[in-house]
């Protein structure tokens, strides 16, 4: 893709295609030598998609919320102890709703837990499609998650949680509010760098 921005930049999406976003101004031999150059990622941000990549699948398991659940069919999408129950039809979609109705109980329960602990103020609790970033505050103070955080354990959806409930009071990403962060959590870093590396199931669903 080509366009008025000054820098190239590359990336690979959920079906392992490389995309690759250029200057209008650039020659072509400058951007095959610049992916050229970048095979080895390639290479690797391949597998890592193919790691993250769900199975809905009768028999197939699949970790929602730091469980392992074994995928079954059902009339309709339910978790009963570790066994995700799917429809036949329109598996995807119902998979997608069931992670929507997680993520809201989950997260809800989670800010409201350190809002009443720490004494921050907010005005919403929404789950979004978003695939950047896992969750956002606003100035209004709503704050949005993924609904692909549901595929996070435990440790991870409460930093998600508190990093938004810090941006109510911190809308940058400045000392301050990483001071905020770490009075709460921590091991924060740790939680990070994890939840980098699990990353690549935002390119799904």
């Amino acid at each position: 893709m080509r366009s008025r921005r000054r820098t190239l930049s590359l990336s690979v999406d959920g079906t392992g295609e490389i995309v690759v976003r250029a200057p209008n101004n650039m020659r072509l031999s400058d951007i095959e030598q610049f992916v050229s150059s970048h095979a080895d990622w390639i290479a690797q941000r391949r597998a890592s998609i193919e790691r993250a990549r769900p199975d809905l699948s009768d028999g197939a398991v699949i970790s929602l919320c730091g469980v392992s659940c074994t995928i079954a069919q059902g009339r309709r999408a339910r978790l009963e102890g570790d066994v995700l129950f799917l429809p036949s039809s329109e598996r995807e979609r119902a998979f997608v709703s069931f992670l929507r109705r997680l993520t809201r109980t989950r997260m809800t329960a989670y800010v409201e837990e350190y809002a009443a602990r720490y004494g921050f103020s907010y005005s919403a609790v929404r789950v979004s499609s978003a695939r950047g970033r896992w969750g956002s505050c606003n100035a209004r103070g709503d704050l949005s998650f993924s609904f692909r955080t549901a595929f996070l354990d435990e440790n991870e959806a409460r930093y998600i949680a508190v990093h938004e409930l810090c941006h109510t009071r911190h809308m940058d990403h400045s000392p301050a509010f990483w001071a905020e962060v770490g009075a709460i959590l921590p091991a924060y870093r740790q939680t990070r760098r994890a939840l980098r590396e699990k990353g690549a199931i935002m390119l799904f669903f």
